[in-house]
């Protein structure tokens, strides 16, 4: 099999890329790189199956060879990326998906769309069940977002209802795991930089609000089930374990041994109080749950951070040592 996946040197993506090498297929991997990386796929650019596109799928893309099966993950994920980036994050919502579905349609393959708990806004059903219809302020900061996916899932839905595309929807909760961005701006990645380096913990609003995290190969097994089935719906995929994001930053405190204090800045408009996906149908249909425990998943990441952060600062003692007094002299000299 043939497998394209977009947004493939992204957190999520390079994973799924992984998974579907391991499995024996041809990988495709489309990505722009605005907010994935190069390093997240640069152990796999000498693997015989694989090959990376540098192409926006904002615009249209012409696959020569057979595909079978279209992944789209291309999308800012982190509230700091698409805050900073609405309107990439709208068109690759929008046009992105109707790219991704001309691609499936033109080579009858299995389509999945990579959609969010954020379609559910700040929700006033607890937990969330994929029949629940969501709290959207559409033209709230965080509305880019959640109205992309949205309308993503519902373009999704019509390519199947009119061309009987093979499609599938995934809602995926919060997910944890090694290659998110030092830089992201979601609470894992700033609690943990931040205990590492001892720093401030920076808790948002009381840090009452909830979340449900889920380790990556949690989410890559759902993923890899729900795209050989024959049903359509979306499918929540996340852990349904909840913890209050301050209990979150204690608990990261504790397991990195940090001295760091915790400190409370304002609650971001339109943050939503809570967040637990109902999985029902994913145990259901694809006989999935999560199985790695909370802190086994923090363990693994945390190592990861720490090697992350230990590489950064080796690289900037050695930009300092490259600039250092007596090194602009010899240069000099030498000029």
């Amino acid at each position: 099999m043939r497998t394209l996946i977009t947004g493939g040197a992204g957190f999520i993506g390079s994973h799924l890329c992984e998974r579907f090498l391991e499995m024996g297929h041809e990988v495709i991997a489309v990505d722009n790189f605005l907010t994935g990386t190069p390093e997240n796929i640069a152990h796999l650019l000498g693997h015989p199956r694989f090959k990376i596109i540098g192409h926006d799928i904002s615009y249209p893309l012409k696959i020569p060879v057979k595909i079978d099966n279209v992944l789209h993950f291309a999308s800012p994920a982190s509230p700091s990326d698409y805050l900073e980036l609405p309107i990439q994050t709208l068109k690759v919502g929008s046009l992105g998906t109707h790219n991704t579905l001309g691609i499936a349609k033109a080579h009858n393959a299995r389509y999945l769309l990579a959609s969010t708990s954020e379609v559910y806004g700040d929700p006033l059903e607890h937990p969330q069940k994929e029949t629940y219809w969501g709290n959207v302020n559409p033209i709230g900061v965080r509305g880019v977002y959640d109205e992309a996916k949205r309308f993503a899932e519902s373009m999704t839905m019509a390519y199947h209802r009119v061309h009987n595309l093979n499609t599938h929807i995934v809602r995926i909760f919060n997910t944890y795991g090694e290659r998110m961005r030092l830089n992201d701006g979601r609470a894992l990645p700033n609690f943990m930089c931040q205990a590492l380096r001892n720093q401030p913990i920076t808790v948002y609003g009381d840090g009452s609000q909830t979340r449900s995290f889920c380790y990556i190969s949690d989410l890559v097994e759902g993923i890899v089930r729900l795209l050989f089935t024959d049903f359509h719906e979306p499918v929540n995929l996340g852990n349904p374990e909840e913890i209050s994001i301050l209990q979150f930053a204690e608990e990261i405190r504790q397991l990195a041994g940090s001295s760091s204090p915790i400190v409370f800045q304002p609650l971001p408009q339109d943050d939503p109080r809570v967040r637990r996906p109902d999985i029902t149908r994913a145990r259901q249909l694809l006989g999935w749950q999560p199985c790695v425990p909370r802190q086994e998943g923090l363990k693994r990441t945390l190592e990861y951070f720490k090697r992350k952060l230990a590489l950064m600062d080796q690289s900037q003692q050695s930009s300092l040592s490259s600039t250092s007094p007596s090194n602009v002299s010899s240069l000099s000299a030498m000029s």
